[in-house]
């Protein structure tokens, strides 16, 4: 790296303004990853501290200490171990929050002992005078012996100050530790410690012992040493307890001096909200009205931008198809690569609104009292108040949301919430789901000012969260697992949203969708291209044989050009694909066009639009410039003579991606999840069976 470039390591309890401080100091200079081995997210941006300094933000999960519980925190302490030239971080950025400073600066004093230059950022000071807070923070820095700084990152205040502080902490390179627990617990043991490596500081070493985790730079002589110091399980478990004794007593001390908060100034209004936001009655009916409101809106404000959106690819297709000259090269991207695309985006309108949402709900700290208020219903299932976060997230997609359960302590609470979180309606269903309810379902107001079809997407999702309690509840009955238990959830305060975390978190989740859905929508649009573009004899002689027909005659031009292209799909590799399986998604109401989008849709469940999308491309007549919910709209069932995507089957089709476990990434991250591939083909065949017999019953009894 550049001599004048700084290594930040981004760390702090969860619900601290970590988020926002990193979006303040990065902005849009942000990517997101994995950490090597494992699939947890890894954010990091760019920040230009001055003119002649920037600074790399790695922004880590969030924890409340570095003696790990989970998959997430272990990242914390594996990162901050790590003496890898090019992984460690030069300074450590530690976000702490006003109204919880005592807690914060456990994790602060434990990052201090590491005796890496630490620079602390109270934040959310703008709240100061309403909780009746004051700091002398020029003795709070004394005391912590660190840079401290108050800022306000959702108002954008004390930013600067941060830049220069991580720039002065750098250039001094100098960090003692705060508590010094050698000398205050037991001081003959920790110097026998201490004289294991010179390498590492006494507390990085005591963190090995205690939580079994060396960096890969650590020799094998000074790791056998460590692991000698782990034999006696009682005095290391007696140790760990006076630290944390200790390192309190000590925040005391110093907080008694810096800190002081006027209870008479401060406002009651957060109790206030609590008790209507998670009364036993009320809670849920606020609950209900906020998602009828998001999917009144996914439908009702996405409308004119996704009609457009639908129109200029169409258009865009014919466009193309006329201006260019005839051949593979035009047909490609008239029928295979427009199509595919404008397949993706055209639902960016409604995942935009739904994770707009999202977004706002958690931003306000209403989403912690959703955890809270829906505890005590997902015991009765198998599950606690945290698997609500992985079954709400799994509205944007299962992967992160399934990743999210690493929160939950019980392994068998875990095991549930991963193997039911597939039921919960993510964005990868919604475009399935759009247009199938804009063709079957009426564009109409019903009790003066609900949509119905806004009500049957609402339903819809509910249907998802329903079946995923049932099936926690069956496997709760069902699964011999014996793991302990407990729930732990932190109500941070009622803040408005900031727009700017709102706006990165809609456009970094919409991006995530259009290019991960995008990269497998657009390859298979090529692949279905060709496969519906090329066939066996009959495919080549498939005009021949329409054109000489003494029964097609009588057709107009534009009636005998349809015919052609029909037998030409029909015929073609993806036709006689379709074709295999059709008797066995007849009985569903569906013809071997559906059955091809079934197919490819395994790959992920939004292919579904995309497939039919280039299947009625290379069908249609070179003049029909129709949009794609158009040409849907018109296919016609050869069997009965009717519209092909009627309410029955319409419906079965609904009902069949609402149960279907469609999603080869989903499988990949149970299966990494879980250390197993027992788990996700049991997921695999068991949704798949529940949704064609669903989707079955559904049919016959809408026919």
């Amino acid at each position: 790296m550049a001599q004048n470039s700084i290594k930040v390591a981004l760390i702090g309890n969860p619900n601290t303004g970590k988020t926002s401080l990193f979006n303040q100091l990065t902005g849009l200079n942000q990517k997101v990853g994995n950490y090597p081995g494992v699939t947890v997210d890894k954010k990091q941006g760019i920040s230009k501290l001055s003119a002649s300094h920037q600074a790399t933000i790695i922004d880590l999960p969030g924890t409340y200490s570095i003696n790990p519980t989970s998959l997430d925190e272990s990242i914390v302490l594996k990162t901050l171990l790590n003496k890898d030239i090019e992984a460690s971080p030069d300074v450590i950025l530690v976000v702490a929050d006003i109204e919880n400073l005592k807690r914060n600066l456990l994790l602060f004093s434990q990052i201090k002992d590491l005796e890496i230059p630490t620079v602390l950022a109270i934040n959310m000071v703008d709240q100061m005078s309403k909780k009746g807070i004051t700091i002398d923070l020029s003795l709070l820095a004394k005391e912590l012996n660190t840079e401290v700084v108050l800022i306000s990152a959702r108002k954008n205040e004390g930013i600067q100050e941060v830049k220069e502080a991580l720039i002065r902490c750098h250039i001094a390179a100098k960090a003692s530790p705060l508590c010094g627990i050698n000398s205050k617990i037991d001081p003959d043991y920790f110097e026998s410690l201490k004289q294991i490596s010179a390498n590492y500081s006494l507390y990085e070493l005591w963190l090995m012992v205690t939580q079994n985790n060396f960096p890969d730079t650590i020799t094998s002589e000074e790791k056998e040493k460590l692991i000698a110091f782990q034999k006696d399980i009682s005095k290391l478990k007696k140790y760990q307890h006076k630290e944390t004794i200790y390192r309190y007593q000590e925040i005391n001390k110093i907080l008694k001096k810096t800190y002081l908060v006027d209870k008479s100034k401060a406002t009651d209004l957060r109790s206030k909200l609590d008790k209507v936001f998670t009364h036993k009655i009320f809670g849920y009916l606020i609950f209900v009205v906020l998602l009828l409101l998001i999917f009144q809106s996914i439908f009702d404000w996405a409308s004119i931008p996704m009609d457009f959106i639908d129109a200029t690819f169409a258009q865009l297709a014919d466009t193309v198809k006329n201006t260019l000259s005839p051949g593979v090269f035009t047909d490609l991207l008239a029928e295979g690569i427009i199509p595919g695309i404008g397949g993706v985006i055209i639902f960016i309108p409604q995942i935009a609104i739904l994770f707009l949402f999202i977004a706002v709900l958690e931003e306000t700290g209403y989403m912690s009292r959703v955890v809270f208020l829906m505890d005590k219903i997902m015991r009765r299932f198998g599950m606690n108040g945290k698997s609500v976060i992985p079954l709400i997230s799994g509205t944007a997609c299962a992967i992160p949301a399934i990743m999210a359960t690493r929160t939950i302590g019980s392994w068998k609470e875990r095991l549930i919430t991963i193997l039911v979180t597939p039921f919960t309606t993510c964005s990868a269903r919604l475009p399935v789901y759009a247009i199938l309810i804009a063709l079957v379902i009426p564009d109409k107001k019903i009790i003066g000012f609900l949509n119905l079809q806004g009500l049957v997407l609402l339903l819809l999702y509910a249907l998802g969260f329903v079946s995923a309690v049932i099936a926690a509840y069956l496997l709760h009955k069902t699964l011999n697992i014996k793991s302990k238990s407990f729930f732990v959830v932190e109500m941070p305060d009622y803040k408005l949203p900031s727009l700017k975390n709102v706006f990165f978190e809609v456009v970094e989740k919409t991006k995530a969708f259009v290019l991960g859905a995008g990269k497998i929508i657009l390859a298979l649009s090529i692949v279905l291209w060709f496969l519906a573009s090329n066939g066996g004899n009959d495919f080549k002689n498939a005009e021949k044989q329409v054109t000489e027909n003494t029964v097609n005659q009588n057709l107009n031009e534009e009636e005998l050009g349809q015919k052609i292209a029909s037998a030409k799909l029909e015929n073609s590799y993806i036709g006689i694909l379709g074709k295999t399986i059709e008797p066995v998604i007849r009985p569903l109401g569906y013809d071997w066009k559906i059955g091809i989008a079934l197919i490819t849709s395994f790959a992920a469940r939004e292919v579904f639009v995309g497939t039919l999308a280039t299947i009625y491309s290379v069908a249609a007549d070179d003049d029909d410039t129709s949009t794609i919910k158009q040409r849907m709209a018109s296919e016609i069932n050869p069997i009965t003579g009717d519209k092909m995507f009627t309410l029955p089957v319409g419906m079965s089709l609904l009902i069949f991606y609402a149960f279907a476990m469609q999603c080869m990434a989903t499988l990949a991250i149970v299966k990494k999840e879980t250390r197993s591939w027992k788990w996700p083909l049991i997921q695999l065949f068991s949704m798949g069976l529940l949704a064609y017999v669903a989707s079955f019953i559904t049919f016959q009894i809408l026919s």
